[in-house]
């Protein structure tokens, strides 16, 4: 389950680069926390760094509470896990359509802009043409809330970057 969440999250936010004010980010890079909340108001946050390139590269890489570093490549998601020696392969099995969270984001004010993904409603913070914050709700009904510092758009980031190659020793798992 955590595993999807965290995919559903990497998608998502991969897919709201492109809002309006957004549409010419051509590579993002910030720190990140990620706090989720449950129903009865127990949280758990995480703490990291995300890389996008051109919407069809991404890596987040998880710091703290645990280290874990998710690529998504396309259509393929490698999740590194170091601390358990293993690495995870999978497949998405729905086409991200960035175009058309382009043309369905609406803005609501000056800052705030609303999207709605896979039936699911997203708010999205811009501060001076970046990305301060997104938000929604999960399917389990957690509050999702990942705020970004130290914004970095349209600096290279080198193709190998997102190039993940388990150690010998690592378990491979493919889902």
């Amino acid at each position: 389950m955590v595993y999807k969440l965290l995919l559903f999250g990497i998608i998502t936010f991969s897919n709201l680069l492109a809002v309006d004010e957004l549409k010419e980010i051509k590579t993002f890079q910030a720190d990140f926390t990620q706090t989720v909340t449950n129903e009865s108001s127990k949280a758990i946050s995480y703490e990291g760094k995300v890389f996008i390139k051109n919407n069809d590269r991404v890596l987040w890489k998880y710091l703290s509470p645990i280290e874990k570093n998710v690529f998504l490549l396309n259509d393929i998601v490698v999740i590194d896990e170091p601390e358990l020696e293993q690495v995870i392969y999978t497949r998405l099995k729905e086409e991200l359509n960035i175009l058309s969270i382009l043309q369905d984001s609406k803005k609501l004010s000056e800052n705030k802009y609303e999207s709605f993904f896979y039936n699911r409603k997203y708010e999205i913070l811009i501060d001076e043409n970046k990305i301060k914050q997104v938000s929604y709700k999960d399917e389990l009904d957690n509050s999702i809330v990942i705020k970004f510092t130290n914004v970095v758009q349209n600096q290279e980031i080198p193709e190998d970057f997102f190039r993940f190659i388990p150690p010998s020793h690592y378990d491979i798992i493919k889902k």
